[in-house]
This record gives C-alpha cells, structure tokens and sequence, in this order.
C-alpha cells in the first residue's frame, strides 16, 4: 500500500543484500535486472528517480564491493542512459574488474531481445560469414560473454514469466517464481 518510489527505494536497498548473501552462500555469478528497455516507458519522473537510484547505488556501494572482492558489471545498452550513470557504471567496472569473488551483473536498460539483436548486429559488422556462425559465436557476443549461462532465474512478485530477462542464457534455467514482492526477497 505504499507508493512506487518507496517500494523502488527498498528494492535497491535489498540488491546489495542479497549480492552479499549469494556470496556467503558460493554463488559465483549473480545477475539483478535493474531496468528494461522497457521501462523507458514509465513516466519521466519515474524514470528520472531510478536512474538517480543507480547512481546512488554505485556510489554508496562500490568501495564495499572492491573490498569484499566483489567485480560488478553491467548488462545491457549503456549509451541510452543519462551520461551521468554510464559515467558511474564504467567507474565501478574499471574499480573492480581485477576482483575475483562474486561477479555482480546489473541489468540496466536491459532486454533479451535487445540483446541478441544487438549480438547480431556485432557479428555482422565483424564480418562473419553466416555459414560460420554457431551459438559459440552468439554466445561471445552477448553482454554475458565468458560467463556461465544461469542454473536458477527467480522472478519476484508472482509473475509466471521471465520478461525478456537472460532469454538466451536462460533457456535450461530452472525457473522459481515466488509471490513475495523483490523489496521483501
């Protein structure tokens, strides 16, 4: 019953959580799906208030990971978001690229579809032959490349789909659909 900011708030809060739980726990790659390329149609105030979100994120969290030797990483399309972000995101990659614990993925102007689109298009200007092409090659040029394909997708909320999320490296997922709500997880 409480408004949307406030359950977004909650939701980053609890990312870093469950980040630091999956690493006690051996978890070896975790991906979070922060913002869809679909999100872009919410409304501008909305929006606005999650970029500011991320940042905020990075910002309080970055040194933390560097020192539990946590390497972050983005998924998705940089170029769309707020100059700002993207400036932060590179930040926090390049700070803890040399890290070897858990790797922690943001998906941020992420979506599956968009993702392999965007696979193609760097295999065509590659200039690949079609006929060489096998899923070793898609595989390389996802934004996930040279990380294992997922063993569990969860989807928060109750939701019985994966909207969009990891649709090529989570096709042998076992998937898990709770009813609690991410802000709760």
């Amino acid at each position: 019953g409480l408004p949307t900011f406030f359950g977004h708030k909650k939701g980053m809060e609890n990312a870093k959580k469950i980040v630091l739980h999956a690493q006690n726990r051996g978890v070896k790659v975790i991906t979070m799906y922060g913002f869809s390329t679909e999100n872009w149609l919410r409304s501008e105030k909305e929006v606005g208030y999650l970029m500011k979100l991320f940042e905020k994120y990075i910002d309080k969290n970055i040194a933390d990971y560097k020192k539990r030797g946590i390497r972050f990483r983005h998924i998705g399309s940089l170029k769309e978001l707020p100059a700002s972000l993207q400036e932060k995101i590179k930040h926090a990659i390049e700070l803890t690229k040399d890290c070897t614990g858990i790797i922690a993925n943001m998906a941020l102007n992420y979506g599956g579809r968009d993702e392999i689109k965007r696979a193609v298009q760097k295999i065509i200007k590659s200039g690949i032959k079609a006929s060489e092409i096998d899923f070793e090659t898609i595989s390389r040029n996802l934004d996930t490349a040279g990380l294992p394909d997922p063993d569990l997708v969860i989807r928060t909320s109750g939701e019985q789909r994966t909207s969009g999320f990891l649709l090529w490296q989570g096709a042998y997922s076992e998937l898990y659909f709770p009813k609690v709500e991410w802000p709760d997880f």
